[in-house]
């Protein structure tokens, strides 16, 4: 891969498997400018990319996913950038749930603040034992800014987004996965589990992927019924779904082409 960056670290394996971690160990990973900035660039070299079919988002050591944003650099904004921060880290946040193909992220540790605002927009979370997630912007006289109040609600609900949000306290992994925050819990490494999960989707018809990312998206919309079925009838003209098809009443393993 041509790309280079200073905080990021991009590896694509020979199946498509994207992994990218967020590479400041020695800051806990903690979200800053330039990672936003490099994170942007990425992401929009993975959504061009016709290598890579899904992607797995870490962070780099054992300690932390991403352990929040950098507080030395927030504390130095006044009210217009701190909007404009804010909406920024929305947009790439967005970016990233938008993706059209499976989003993992593996949650290796802290994941607090704006790196549990990271994690929630991956399409799947997967934590280790030691995860520990959270917003707890309130201690800090804030609120989440990179979409946390929209879409922790979604995941828990409303009444649990509030408890979190509004005593600022972490859920171990355990707990995560009982209330929806997470999906699973790692045995042993949540990025070697995460590969394991993407694997399983990867042998499936990569058209379908992208139809049922995009039909999901669209659930709660007044439109989204109809969405799903003109997703639905679109995959009727595709290869895959004749191949798909043929495969089962062949009693065999499809073999997908994308087309």
């Amino acid at each position: 891969m041509s790309l280079s960056f200073e905080t990021l670290l991009l590896d694509v394996d020979e199946s498509g498997v994207c992994v990218l971690t967020v590479n400041r160990p020695d800051k806990m990973n903690a979200l800053n400018n330039q990672v936003f900035e490099e994170l942007d660039s990425a992401l929009d070299h993975i959504r061009e990319s016709k290598e890579i079919k899904a992607l797995i988002v870490t962070g780099a050591g054992d300690k932390a996913f991403v352990a929040g944003a950098d507080i030395k650099e927030l504390n130095t904004l006044g009210d217009s950038e701190a909007k404009k921060k804010s909406l920024r880290g929305q947009r790439v946040f967005q970016k990233l749930e938008d993706l059209t193909i499976p989003v993992i992220a593996a949650v290796n540790g802290y994941a607090l603040g704006g790196g549990c605002e990271f994690a929630m927009a991956c399409h799947v979370r997967i934590a280790s034992e030691n995860a520990l997630l959270g917003l707890p912007e309130v201690s800090l006289g804030l609120i989440p800014g990179y979409g946390g109040t929209q879409r922790l609600p979604k995941l828990v609900g409303e009444a649990k987004a509030l408890e979190l949000t509004l005593t600022g306290r972490f859920v171990k992994a355990e707990e995560a996965k009982e209330i929806g925050l997470v999906n699973q819990i790692a045995e042993e490494s949540a990025l070697e589990s995460a590969k394991e999960m993407v694997k399983s989707m990867l042998k499936q018809g990569p058209l379908a992927l992208k139809n049922a990312i995009l039909a999901i998206k669209e659930s709660g919309n007044e439109s989204g019924y109809n969405s799903e079925a003109n997703l639905f009838g679109e995959l009727y003209n595709t290869d895959d779904f004749k191949e798909g098809t043929s495969a089962f009443l062949e009693k065999r393993k499809p073999s997908f082409t994308g087309k």
